[in-house]
């Protein structure tokens, strides 16, 4: 029997389809990182209107600072062949709020030469499912946003969330697959990444996004990012 040919795809139609996800944010970029394709989602979360306001441009020119470095490095890996899968990352929303979703990103190839990336990123809090227990866990994941460079403890999360221990780590294993703490390193990290694209020594910043020292900032920053903090700062730099 004949195999069937699959159909070239129209990426516009794809973008289409995407546009019916409100929870999912998909984009297409090309070889040199600018937008070909994003979905109404996109649009929405940086308040714009067209995606005339978009194509043609890069991450570093619609994103703050410290998300655009993040993103600029992750499209870097993908463009030399990498897949990112289900990584778990801050966005901003439409409300200006950085909120979480697990990010996806893949190379494009025609005749086995990459030409660009496609991604998406799906919004923990639109999860099917999941939407009443993301919505109980806010008020703690404020909390840890606003006092990642200090002493967060489960208790703190407990009085606030009205959990016990149990349903605590519970809830956000369910949402995160992540323990409370794990979630705040997390959180920890991409703060450290932003302020790694500034002067501060490596000292500094670690002490000013909650470890203890140097060592266990480094430990921790390269087993999350895959390289240690000087050679992200490098790689930023480059």
């Amino acid at each position: 029997m004949r195999q069937p040919v699959p159909p070239a795809l129209d990426a516009a139609e794809v973008e289409a389809l995407f546009d019916a996800i409100p929870e999912v944010l998909f984009f297409i970029k090309d070889r040199e990182g600018r937008y070909t394709h994003v979905n109404a989602t996109m649009l929405r979360r940086l308040g714009l209107r067209s995606r005339r306001d978009i194509i043609g441009r890069r991450a570093s020119d619609v994103y703050p600072g410290g998300l655009a470095a993040n993103y600029g490095l992750q499209d870097q890996q993908v463009l030399a062949g990498a897949v990112i899968d289900h990584l778990l990352e801050q966005h901003l929303f439409s409300d200006q709020e950085p909120g979480w979703c697990l990010t996806s990103k893949r190379p494009l190839r025609v005749g086995g030469e990459v030409v660009g990336l496609v991604g998406i990123s799906r919004d923990l809090a639109g999860r099917e499912g999941l939407e009443a227990d993301y919505r109980s866990l806010h008020a703690a994941l404020v909390h840890m946003n606003q006092h990642y460079a200090g002493h967060v403890r489960v208790a703190d999360l407990r009085a606030i969330t009205g959990f016990s221990e149990s349903k605590l780590e519970r809830t956000f294993q369910k949402v995160f697959q992540l323990t409370p703490l794990q979630l705040l390193t997390r959180i920890r990290i991409q703060a450290a990444m932003h302020r790694l694209q500034g002067p501060d020594p490596i000292a500094v910043i670690a002490q000013a996004c909650g470890f203890s020292d140097q060592s266990a900032f480094t430990r921790r920053f390269t087993a999350l990012v895959g390289m240690t903090p000087g050679a992200y700062r490098r790689l930023h730099a480059g």
